[in-house]
């Protein structure tokens, strides 16, 4: 999964005149950009500008563009939900001033997908969103503990890096009572969060309400603050931090938990879906289009869901049967959990340290299906503590210049429990070669930069990632038979999706229906299906990329496969898929298309 980390836009600060100006614009550099000589690409150029501003988190953690460490999102209040239907629109508009037919291929192809995004984004803005603006894998306030508890993305190196953390900070409580009022808006119209998910909220926010503020994860920065810095900048910031955490961070969180705990949970219905809710329906038909970019509705998606899960249980039941297991399917499967030849490790170090040998194994074979590789480097680290409970494995983009690196996040929560099967293909989609691959590669490409930092196209990005963790077989690095059985776990996990997503959020499923069919299908242990369920419940259809984009990849393979014979170049195939970076499915297959057509014959 590539988690994005930031909520779709953020206010900035606003001149009089109304031009968006981040604080602190003076700190740090910009992205070198190709100069603009043309309308569409100065277009490009204004249009990401704007979007840095409006999402000034994504600036720091994906585009690590110092420029707005500073500037802190507000993004709930009715001003800014105005403020960026203006941009989007204007956008919208200077873009149908502009006629493709005039354009280069390169630029043709920045207008359909600049003009994709802008009217998806527009559209995005009819559903109350922010009515619901926190759950459990997804909240600003949690986002910023990780940015000050980490030292990863946000960067704590100089005195300016503590002042511009501090100011964003400042900004935190007064997104928190929007988000309360905003709350209770959703309250009065019946859109609400499900119980469940604002219960896993609750101990998130619980852990940063505290009487002494050394133990505020905003305090981390002041733990390991640099020994260079003077005495006196040291007992400043101190003072600053530890005053805010006191006076503003710690009550802000304080009300709202005890909003949620109090007003708003009693409110929140045991139903699993957003199709439940006023609106949801038509929300949901919204996000099933966002996450896949096809046309395919929930129950197309449903029927497809259940055909793959009969498939591919078929060969996890053939696999049983040439290892020599005896028992029953069901049996098979938990003696994945019971054995404790696959559960082999003491301490979260030992996970992160079979992580970095299965990359050692996985390395030196990429060379054989790629011609190209990225320049940034990749790094293997254990969920923050915060999270780790809630959060899913992912993968964090680093930076276009390799200053910072992109990490595999893998959550170890109870390391003697952990698994090995499923390893190898985890790291072959979070990092090599799939995100880290993927996205690093689009952020070196001669791109306009909308398009190199999209974190857009879903079925796409998560589509190639599921895409490979198949590759592992031609790489042979499922070297033994439970390896691979793990890799069909993993492709299970996903057409599992297909079915419970949309059986939840448009079929009326509960949430313990849900992981009924989870676990007759791909087995337990239970308390790591129940954390997956409630993260479908909390991002409906964010869960329908995976399957459908790795079903479009391998039907497009096949056909070059078929037409090119045994000119057929895996390395040429490749490369022409990654060529553009991410983009609706639709375009990819019409760009592969022009390409198989030129092959020659």
């Amino acid at each position: 999964m590539f988690r994005l980390h930031a909520a779709l836009f953020a206010t900035v600060v606003l001149l009089a005149a109304g031009q968006l100006v981040p604080a602190h614009a003076d700190a740090g550099k910009a992205p070198v950009a190709t100069p603009a000589t043309t309308p569409m690409s100065d277009l490009a150029e204004r249009y990401f500008e704007r979007w840095l501003a409006f999402n000034p988190l994504s600036a720091t953690q994906s585009v690590g563009d110092a420029r707005f460490d500073g500037v802190f999102v507000n993004n709930l209040s009715a001003l800014h939900r105005e403020q960026v239907k203006a941009w989007l629109g204007d956008t919208l508009r200077e873009l149908d001033q502009i006629d493709p037919a005039g354009l280069s291929d390169a630029e043709r192809l920045d207008h359909a997908l600049l003009r994709d995004q802008v009217s998806l984004d527009l559209e995005g803005l009819a559903h109350r969103s922010d009515w619901l603006p926190i759950n459990q894998m997804d909240a600003t306030p949690i986002t910023l503990v990780q940015l000050a508890s980490t030292h990863q993305q946000q960067p704590f190196k100089t005195v300016s890096d503590y002042e511009r953390f501090l100011t964003r900070l400042a900004g935190l409580p007064g997104w928190m009572d929007q988000a309360i009022v905003n709350m209770r808006a959703g309250m009065a119209a019946g859109v609400v969060q499900p119980r469940i998910l604002m219960q896993r909220v609750l101990p998130q926010l619980r852990s940063q309400i505290v009487t002494d503020v050394r133990k505020s994860g905003f305090h981390v920065p002041i733990a390991r603050m640099p020994a260079h810095f003077s005495k006196a900048d040291r007992q400043r910031l101190t003072q600053a931090y530890r005053q805010l955490i006191q006076r503003e961070i710690v009550p802000s969180f304080r009300r709202l938990h005890d909003f949620i705990e109090r007003e708003y949970l009693p409110r929140c219905p045991t139903s699993a879906g957003i199709g439940a809710v006023p609106g949801g329906e038509a929300y949901y038909a919204y996000l099933v289009r966002l996450n896949t970019s096809t046309n395919l509705g929930p129950d197309a998606i449903h029927a497809i869901g259940l055909r793959e899960v009969a498939r591919i249980r078929a060969e996890i039941d053939a696999l049983r049967q040439r290892v020599g297991f005896e028992g029953s399917y069901q049996a098979f499967l938990a003696s994945l959990n019971t054995n404790p030849m696959f559960r082999p490790f003491r301490h979260e170090s030992d996970v992160i340290a079979a992580h970095k040998a299965i990359r050692r194994k996985v390395e030196p074979k990429l060379a054989l299906l790629f011609g190209r590789t990225p320049r940034s480097p990749l790094d293997i680290r254990a969920e923050p503590a915060i999270t780790r409970d809630t959060a899913a494995a992912h993968y964090s983009i680093g930076t276009a210049d390799g200053s910072r690196p992109g990490v595999f996040y893998d959550p170890v929560p109870r390391p003697r429990e952990y698994t090995t099967p499923q390893m190898t293909a985890l790291f072959l989609h979070e990092a090599m070669p799939g995100h880290h691959y993927q996205l690093s590669l689009q952020q070196e490409l001669p791109l306009p930069r909308f398009r190199r930092y999209s974190e857009g196209n879903n079925a796409y990005v998560e589509g190639w990632a599921l895409y490979a963790e198949g590759l592992g077989v031609e790489m042979g690095v499922y070297d033994d038979p439970y390896q691979y059985l793990g890799r069909l776990l993993m492709e299970m996990h996903r057409a599992i999706r297909l079915v419970v997503d949309t059986g939840m959020h448009a079929k009326g499923w509960s949430r313990e229906r849900a992981i009924a069919y989870s676990l007759d299908n791909e087995g337990g242990p239970e308390q790591a299906i129940v954390p997956e369920i409630e993260r479908y419940m909390a991002w409906p259809g964010q869960a329908l990329g995976y399957k459908i984009g790795e079903l479009k990849l391998l039907e497009l393979r096949r056909r070059a496969e078929a037409q090119l014979d045994q000119r057929f170049d895996i390395k040429a195939f490749h490369d022409q898929i990654l060529l553009d970076g991410a983009m609706p499915l639709a375009m990819l297959e019409a760009r592969f298309e022009a390409w198989l057509a030129r092959q020659p014959r």
